[in-house]
């Protein structure tokens, strides 16, 4: 690399002395068989070293490769190569009459390197984007092939798996049929108005943002399935003009609102594919916890209003179903999960951080992994029950620890 590369953020520096862009899985391969320690760099929106292999290790990025997206309308599947983003697969998904079941806010992220870190949209009945993989092919430490199917031994650990596996070339995805989406934005929800689970369970996807400033919500974003009953949602006020999340932001960037129906994939995200939200003048924390926690949660935040209010961007609240992957956050439980965007100040962040996750560490909170968080390895591997299954798979996969970084030992590999 002629000058140093960083993360979308910009807040981590790569230390990786090369990155490759293989043009074919057989020079991918080749380039993992001779290689001592491989990351893949997704899309770059993670926020702490997730992806980093070290300054002897080889970074990777997929873009270069096929960007192959098969859609089988029979048995409403897709198999969508590694680099694609979420924006490109939509499309295709959509231009065969089918769907995915849910997006993130942004449709810029790359699908593998979502799917690795746990990400998700939101829904008290959507499961993280990891649920709809039923198949990942992934060139482990050899450059050999392995390709793991929903009915295989590790599937579980095999999916959100922070990339410490193998380089995911493919994954199949399950789909449904096509369906189209209104978009409605309230403003200023009361502290007091309706129980948590009401809310969230108000549409089909619903996020809650706060700045943390004063009691209450600023926004309430309810995206309603038009094939879908409508609740009636009397908390808040209809905004009476196009909202961006964050105050003082452009409203253009984001996706249609007002109750103007259109397809899943031009609703479910907050954002248009066309345009980039924000320059990525930000961190990113995000705490995800067993959801009948979600009020508590809230009220201890509150407490601490003063400290988090002044260096907040804006703070988004969702619901996430539990599914089975081992080390996704919302492993075996139905999921309140926590979303803080911050300013650019990581020294003047960090105190914060670490004040948010003291006060809902009662909550038993799961960081996200590709944010910013402060979380020790010791308290963190105690909050993920099938842990040694993980290390196992592992080991059996990875024996020589080829793909464990140094993120990915700290947390993980330790095997006191």
């Amino acid at each position: 690399m002629t000058k140093p590369l960083t993360n979308w953020a910009g807040n981590i520096t790569y230390t990786a002395e090369e990155l490759h862009r293989p043009r074919s899985l057989d020079a991918l391969a080749a380039l993992v068989a001779k290689s001592a320690r491989v990351r893949v760099l997704g899309s770059g929106h993670s926020f702490n070293e997730i992806a980093d292999p070290g300054r002897d290790g080889v970074l990777l990025s997929l873009s270069a490769l096929p960007p192959v997206v098969d859609v089988d309308t029979t048995a409403r599947t897709v198999r969508v190569a590694g680099g694609v983003r979420y924006a490109e697969l939509a499309r295709r998904v959509h231009e065969h009459g089918l769907a995915l079941h849910n997006m993130a806010s942004l449709p810029h992220i790359s699908v593998a390197g979502s799917v690795a870190t746990g990400t998700h949209g939101s829904g008290v009945r959507n499961g993280s984007l990891a649920s709809a993989v039923r198949e990942v092919e992934l060139i482990t430490a050899d450059g050999s092939t392995r390709t793991i199917g929903r009915e295989d031994a590790g599937f579980d650990g095999a999916v959100t798996s922070l990339g410490a596996l193998g380089v995911v070339t493919a994954l199949t995805l399950d789909l449904e049929p096509d369906f189209e989406v209104s978009q409605y934005v309230f403003t200023e929800l009361p502290e007091d108005g309706p129980d948590f689970e009401t809310v969230a369970a108000a549409a089909y996807s619903v996020s809650l943002f706060t700045d943390w400033g004063r009691p209450g919500f600023r926004q309430a974003w309810l995206k309603r399935r038009t094939d879908q009953p409508q609740a009636d949602f009397p908390w808040g006020t209809p905004a009476t003009e196009a909202m961006h999340p964050v105050p003082g932001m452009p409203a253009g960037n984001c996706t249609r609102q007002f109750g103007v129906p259109g397809p899943w994939h031009e609703r479910l995200p907050h954002f248009r594919a066309e345009f980039t939200p924000s320059s990525g003048s930000e961190l990113q924390s995000e705490y995800l916890l067993p959801r009948p926690y979600a009020a508590d949660a809230l009220r201890a935040l509150g407490a601490i209003r003063g400290s988090v209010a002044p260096l907040l961007q804006i703070c988004e609240v969702r619901t996430v179903a539990a599914d089975r992957q081992w080390l996704s956050p919302a492993h075996g439980r139905d999921t309140v999960a926590l979303h803080f965007t911050w300013v650019d100040d990581t020294e003047a962040v960090l105190p914060v951080v670490g004040r948010v996750e003291a006060v809902l560490e009662p909550f038993d909170p799961r960081p996200h992994w590709g944010k910013v968080f402060t979380v020790p390895p010791d308290a963190l591997r105690g909050r993920y029950p099938r842990l040694d299954d993980f290390r196992e798979l592992a080991r059996t996969t990875d024996p020589a620890g080829k793909f464990a970084n140094a993120f990915v030992s700290d947390f993980l590999h330790p095997l006191s």
